[in-house]
C-alpha cells in the first residue's frame, strides 16, 4: 500500500459502487453472487478509510432508478441490505461508525425501515467515520424534496442562498465530498449527490466493485494528492 501519511487526504468520499453484475456475468455465476462480493467490498473499503483517516463516506448503495430492474433482483438486493446490516452493525459500531441513511428508505417496507432507524439509533455516538448509504436515492429527487421544504418553511425569496438551501438536503450537516469514486469503468455520477458533488475531484477505475480494496482506495487517494484544487479561483 502506498504511503499516503504525508500527503491530503479528503474529508469525504463518495462511491458509485459499479460492476457487480458485470462481475457475476464474466465467471458465469448469477447476479446475486456479484451483490455478495460488493458486500465484502464495502467492508474492505470502510476498513480501508478508517485507516486512512478519512471521515465521511458516502456509498451509493441503491439507486431511485434501481427500483426499475427485476423484482428477483430487487428481493435480493433488499435481502443483502438486511443481513449486511445484521452481521455488520457490531463491528461497525465497534469500529467508531456512526452510520446514517439517506433516500427514501420507506420504499424498503416498514421492517427494513425500522431497523435502519435502529442502527443509526445505535450509532449516532460514534466519531470515528460517519457511513452515509444512500438508499432509493437520487439527486435530482433530494433537490425537488429539499424545494418543497423550502417552501413549507415559508422562507422569504429573498432570504435565500446556496448555504441556507444546502440544510433543506438530505445531507444536512455532511460536508460536501472531496472526491468521488466510480468503479467498473463508467464515467458519470448517475444521478448522484448531484448538489454535493460541485466541486469534487472524480477518480474512475476500471476495477469492477467486487474486486475493490484497499489497494485501490490508496490509489484513488495519491491520485487525489495530486490534484490542485482552486474551487473556480486562479492557480496561486
Amino acid at each position: 500500500m502506498a504511503d499516503l501519511s504525508s500527503r491530503p487526504i479528503p474529508l469525504h468520499i463518495a462511491i458509485i459502487m459499479d460492476g457487480n453484475g458485470r462481475w457475476a456475468a464474466a465467471r458465469g455465476v448469477p447476479r446475486v453472487a456479484g451483490h455478495r462480493e460488493g458486500a465484502r467490498a464495502v467492508r474492505r473499503t470502510i476498513e480501508a478509510a478508517v485507516a486512512h483517516g478519512v471521515r465521511y463516506l458516502t456509498l451509493f448503495a441503491f439507486s431511485s432508478e434501481n427500483w426499475r430492474r427485476p423484482a428477483g433482483e430487487v428481493a435480493d438486493l433488499t435481502f443483502l441490505m438486511k443481513h449486511y446490516l445484521r452481521s455488520e452493525l457490531a463491528e461497525l459500531h465497534e469500529q467508531g461508525v456512526c452510520l446514517k441513511v439517506i433516500g427514501e428508505r420507506e420504499r424498503f417496507g416498514p421492517n427494513l425501515t425500522a431497523e435502519l432507524a435502529a442502527a443509526e439509533a445505535k450509532t449516532a455516538g460514534n466519531t470515528r467515520l460517519t457511513l452515509v448509504m444512500a438508499l432509493s436515492y437520487g439527486g435530482r429527487a433530494d433537490i425537488v424534496a429539499a424545494a418543497r421544504r423550502v417552501i413549507g418553511a415559508g422562507l422569504a425569496p429573498e432570504a435565500l442562498n446556496e448555504q441556507i438551501f444546502a440544510r433543506y438536503l438530505s445531507t444536512d450537516g455532511i460536508p460536501d465530498p472531496d472526491l468521488l469514486i466510480r468503479t467498473s469503468g463508467e464515467e458519470r455520477i448517475s444521478n448522484f449527490l448531484l448538489w454535493q458533488l460541485a466541486y469534487a475531484e472524480m477518480f474512475f477505475t476500471d476495477v469492477l466493485w467486487p474486486d475493490f480494496g484497499a489497494d485501490e482506495f490508496a490509489r484513488a487517494l495519491a491520485e487525489y494528492a495530486t490534484r490542485e484544487r482552486r474551487f473556480g479561483a486562479r492557480p496561486a
